[in-house]
């Protein structure tokens, strides 16, 4: 045996301490360890750096996002710029807004740049009336009830609790509500008279965009106020230059590694073949379909439950969470536009931002083949908004396509006309657009550019976990229908998720990326509080999980309060969806009383808000004289609106109030959480 020094010790000599202890020989190792990984380590580098042989690299949302300066001001300042677009983004609208507006600031001589407040540190606001004639503008989306989106959140916390002192601050400010809400554009109000109040200077009105209507008339038409008081407040006028510069550059990228291209990640490359918790929106879960079976017993239409299998990922949800799923594009659609402009999707590229100081890199993941681009990050199947027409125009061979896509391109009375029936009413995509005009050939990477990302979609989870701890449930009706050009739409997720069929062999079960989000929409923390669930159709899904959960406690032991539901559907024997399951807590004792609605089963239309009206005192009972809950879910257009003028008018009868205390009485509930909505339009 030898000492760290090589010195030998004699093991025959018993009678004397040992010079080196079973300590000294564990740190010993330690240390060899240490040193051996370290230098092998430096060496694994150090050949790695030597050993590129391609210039563009992978790159992800997420290393973007780590590496970007949180200092804007820093950067207006070392590019020489004045005009900064923050957005506030759930599904990239506001995003594109941004965009849009930092793009044609170069026709004010005011150079943009786009932000996002999660990425920046804004109290730098302060500094910005260091930079001459600079403006700050505000593309901020309301989120579910009155919400701040995600990325704006931070910021709105800071208005909220802080009092900096932003005179100097010139700023506008566009939201993007939706008017089926109550709290129609909230957010972006409160920011616009917050920024006010601390000194800042408006230098035009707020705009207010309703995407229940038509969003992008309303940012249009407010975006060309807002240059005209841009010119007004700095004595600056129109360079007259058009603004439709290419915000990124074609790479080709046909010498990368095959392991190297994103091949549909969101965020990190290889990530479904390295699943690593926790998963959120930039990186989802690659979740097995474990069950998909159709609950309408008849009729012409479907309505999916589906069940993904999350045992062993660490995922966990709450009742009344949502799910989102990751969609993709039918590969029809995507190899039809291959075939309108002769491209071949499988050649490998990237698109590099020219603004070299952006923190955004790229549009999506690159590099990418445009089938992986087309199939997995672009949203093929909406509406184009007014620029892409724009864009699209110097494609156009045909004069008389080029005069229609000016024209709807316009802020005209008659270009608004022509782009809200040919586009919007007759429902036509990018595809339909390019198969109509036929002179229409855009470069595939220009095009890949000017459409928004593909956005996940979001399902009420109509299971518990206390009762389904390894899988989330979700209702769906499968989106499809004709349009007046005779074309039959798809809805992206829904006829996708109709195609992922378990099996009961051994091969691989088809598999969907997934995460949780978070919801307020959420069960009494006793379960001794009576509630009302008021859920036609799809609506339903939550309150099964509620159901499921009260059952649950039920069995238990616990004492539960009364659960009454409301549900309704066109024929109760073509789509009562999970009415078994219903009769059976009925019969159990945890649902307390099922008011049904079957629209078509009868000469008149008989909906819950029927069933409720002429149930007043049950109402009253249980929201007033027993401080319960009361839950909607469902379409906000109509039947949310309804039920709320019901409620209303039941809490000002039955409660002996005027209509004011009446109002007063259901905003306190919902300002207590007794008022739950989780509402779609």
């Amino acid at each position: 045996m030898e000492n760290s020094e090589g010195v030998k010790i004699e093991s025959t000599v018993v009678t004397e301490e040992p010079l080196i202890s079973a300590l000294d020989i564990a740190l010993f190792v330690v240390i060899i360890t240490v040193a051996y990984f370290w230098y092998f380590k430096r060496d694994k580098q150090s050949s790695s750096s030597e050993k590129k042989p391609y210039t563009i690299q992978p790159s992800s949302l997420s290393s973007i996002e780590q590496t970007s300066n949180s200092s804007f001001i820093k950067k207006l300042k070392s590019t020489g710029r004045s005009l900064v677009v923050f957005y506030g983004s759930q599904t990239g609208t506001a995003e594109e807004f941004a965009g849009r507006i930092a793009k044609e600031g170069a026709r004010y001589k005011m150079k943009g740049m786009v932000a996002d407040p999660e990425e920046c540190d804004m109290a730098d606001l302060v500094e910005m009336k260091e930079i001459q004639k600079s403006l700050a503008i505000f593309c901020i989306a309301t989120y579910g009830e009155g919400d701040p989106t995600d990325n704006a959140m931070d910021f709105y916390e800071w208005l909220q609790n802080g009092d900096a002192d932003l005179e100097g601050l010139n700023y506008a400010v566009f939201g993007l509500g939706n008017k089926t809400y109550e709290h129609y554009n909230e957010i972006a109000i409160y920011i616009d008279q917050r920024l006010e109040e601390l000194g800042a200077t408006r230098v035009h009105e707020i705009g207010l965009g309703d995407d229940d209507a038509n969003i992008e008339d309303d940012f249009v038409s407010w975006k060309e106020k807002l240059w005209e008081s841009v010119c007004s407040h700095y004595g600056i006028e129109e360079t007259g230059e058009e603004s439709n510069i290419r915000q990124y550059k074609l790479v080709d990228c046909s010498e990368v590694l095959p392991e190297r291209i994103f091949s549909g990640e969101i965020s990190r490359l290889k990530s479904y073949e390295n699943q690593r918790f926790p998963f959120d929106v930039k990186n989802p879960y690659l979740s097995k379909i474990a069950v998909n079976r159709e609950l309408h017993k008849s009729g012409d239409r479907s309505c999916m439950h589906i069940e993904f299998d999350i045992d062993g990922s660490k995922m966990r949800y709450d009742t009344g969470d949502h799910v989102a799923v990751y969609p993709k594009n039918s590969s029809e659609l995507v190899d039809k536009i291959g075939e309108l402009l002769n491209a071949d999707l499988d050649a490998v590229f990237s698109l590099l931002n020219t603004d070299e100081e952006s923190s955004k890199k790229h549009p999506f993941p690159c590099p990418c083949t445009y089938r992986t681009a087309l199939t997995y990050y672009l949203d093929i199947t909406s509406n184009p908004r007014t620029h892409i027409m724009k864009e699209l125009i110097e494609y156009a061979s045909d004069p008389k396509d080029q005069e229609k896509l000016k024209l709807m391109a316009s802020s005209t009375p008659e270009g608004k006309k022509e782009f809200h029936e040919w586009i919007l009413r007759d429902n036509r995509n990018i595809v339909h657009i390019l198969e109509d005009l036929p002179s229409v050939k855009p470069d595939l990477d220009h095009l890949c550019e000017l459409l928004p990302r593909l956005q996940c979609r979001y399902y009420s989870i109509s299971s518990s976990p206390k009762v389904y701890p390894k899988s989330i449930h979700i209702t769906a009706v499968l989106v499809n229908y004709t349009t007046s050009t005779n074309r039959v739409n798809k809805g992206v997720a829904t006829n996708l998720l109709a195609q992922l069929i378990p099996t009961n062999d051994e091969l691989p079960q088809p598999t969907i990326p997934i995460y949780i989000r978070r919801s307020q929409f959420r069960l009494p923390p006793k379960s001794q509080t009576p509630i009302i669930m008021i859920g036609p159709g799809t609506g339903l899904a939550p309150f099964r999980g509620f159901i499921q959960e009260r059952d649950y406690a039920r069995k238990e032991g616990r004492e539960i309060g009364e659960m009454v539901l409301y549900f309704g559907c066109r024929k109760e024997d073509g789509d009562f969806i999970y009415e078994n399951e219903l009769q059976e807590y009925v019969a159990n004792g945890t649902l307390t009383k099922l008011h049904l609605a079957f629209s078509r089963d009868q000469p008149e239309k008989k909906y819950v808000t029927h069933l409720l009206e002429q149930n007043a005192d049950e109402l009253w009972n249980i929201i007033g004289e027993k401080s319960g809950h009361l839950y909607v879910c469902g379409d906000a257009r109509s039947m949310a609106k309804d039920v709320h003028s019901i409620i209303v008018k039941v809490v000002m009868e039955k409660g002996q109030m005027t209509n004011s205390q009446a109002l007063n009485y259901v905003k306190k509930m919902e300002q207590q959480k007794r008022y739950s909505a989780d509402v779609w339009s």
